[in-house]
């Protein structure tokens, strides 16, 4: 009994083991049927997603300005200094400083009590002088009377006629010193001998002054208003030569802010010689700044175009990858995958970059994502919407590498 109990209790503990690996691959084959069915629908929702999505544009030939920029300085189209003509004591200022002058309006007031008391004396010596003329005339009337009658010498009479020519000579010498004591009268009130803006007093008032020497002040002329810059003897290869005011069609300023003056400038002066010391051609061109925005002294960008360069292509910088072998751009292909593609790059024109080879119209240049970009990788592109991208805008605003 105890062995037949002992086998019927093996042979159900075998039933049992065999029940629970038949449970156990069902459990294990059901988890590996879900876990198939999982990842294929995994793999099923990821395959569409792979495809990077970009952004890109159309790029077209056309005709951008050949020009370059350089950094300006503006300055007045006329700085002069004001000095007194006349010495003596600075009594008054008549002016506000900082304000606009106008041309003859009185600056400053010299003490002029020396100079009237200098013309009352030309005057009186004036008057004295006269009195010798009528003299002298009358003697030579009288003796000429006399020379008829023989009364007297020739001599005589010709000596009279001397004294009289003497004292005229002096009459006109009188004459000339009044109007040059009117004249130091006058210079010692200092006025603006043009329209500008008025400069900061450099003396107080009980100064005493020299003539020609002292520097009162200054008045800067702001309409029109000159910008001086240079250029590279390597940046005028670029123009073929030397400028003139004949090759620059335009000369555009760049405000300190990034924004374009308003006014057009013309180039006014341009040296016939490359500075030795700096190896750069000077050039200067005036501005109209009848508003004054502009001010002496500020630093801008200027501008110069020479004509245009024609059949180019215009490409975002993001767009522009930079490397030891050059610069590229990555371009949609037919099977909407990225293809990288070499390209020969001038200058910036506003935030774009001119491209001279390397793209042909109608190529779709890749400009977002480039970073997860690699070649052959499909892509789902769309164009991109430049209304909401200032920046990559193509704009004819030019600037340098």
């Amino acid at each position: 009994m105890l062995s037949s109990d002992s086998n019927g209790g093996r042979h159900y503990n075998f039933r049992v083991v065999i029940c629970l690996r038949i449970v156990i691959t069902l459990i294990i084959g059901a988890a590996l049927a879900a876990c198939g069915n999982n990842n294929q629908e995994i793999s099923n929702n990821i395959a569409p997603q792979m495809a990077m999505p970009v952004s890109f544009i159309s790029v077209e030939p056309r005709n951008v300005p050949i020009s370059a920029e350089a950094v300006a300085q503006t300055e007045g189209a006329k700085e002069i200094e004001i000095r007194p003509r006349v010495g003596g004591i600075l009594l008054k200022r008549l002016y506000q400083e900082g304000t606009a002058i106008e041309a003859g309006q009185p600056m400053f007031l010299i003490d002029p009590v020396p100079y009237q008391n200098a013309l009352a004396q030309a005057q009186a010596q004036l008057i004295e002088q006269q009195a010798r003329v009528e003299q002298t005339i009358r003697e030579e009337n009288r003796l000429k009377e006399l020379l008829s009658t023989k009364s007297i010498s020739k001599r005589e009479y010709d000596n009279a006629v001397s004294e009289n020519a003497i004292v005229n000579a002096a009459l006109q010498q009188a004459k000339i010193r009044v109007r040059d004591a009117k004249l130091n009268l006058s210079y010692t009130t200092v006025t603006a001998p043009v329209k500008g803006i008025s400069g900061r007093r450099q003396l107080s008032e009980g100064v005493l002054i020299q003539a020609n020497t002292s520097l009162l002040t200054t008045i800067i002329q702001l309409s029109p208003i000159w910008v001086g810059f240079s250029l590279s003897d390597n940046e005028l290869k670029r123009f073929g030569g030397y400028l003139s005011e004949k090759n620059v069609i335009n000369v555009t300023l760049i405000l300190p802010d990034g924004t374009e003056y308003d006014q057009s400038g013309k180039l006014n002066f341009a040296a016939r010689r490359i500075d030795p010391t700096l190896g750069t051609q000077q050039l200067r061109a005036t501005f109209d700044n009848s508003d004054q925005r502009l001010l002496p002294g500020q630093f801008v960008r200027v501008r110069i175009a020479t004509g245009e360069q024609k059949g180019v292509f215009l490409v975002p910088q993001i767009a522009v990858l930079t490397s030891d072998l050059g610069r590229a751009v990555y371009l949609v292909n037919e099977k909407n995958e990225a293809v990288m593609q070499p390209v020969v790059t001038g200058k910036w024109v506003g935030k774009n970059w001119v491209v001279t080879e390397g793209l042909k119209a109608g190529d779709k240049v890749i400009i977002d994502n480039l970073i997860k970009l690699r070649p052959g990788i499909p892509v789902s592109p769309h164009p991109a919407d430049l209304s909401h991208k200032p920046s990559l805008k193509q704009t004819d605003s030019v600037g340098k590498k």
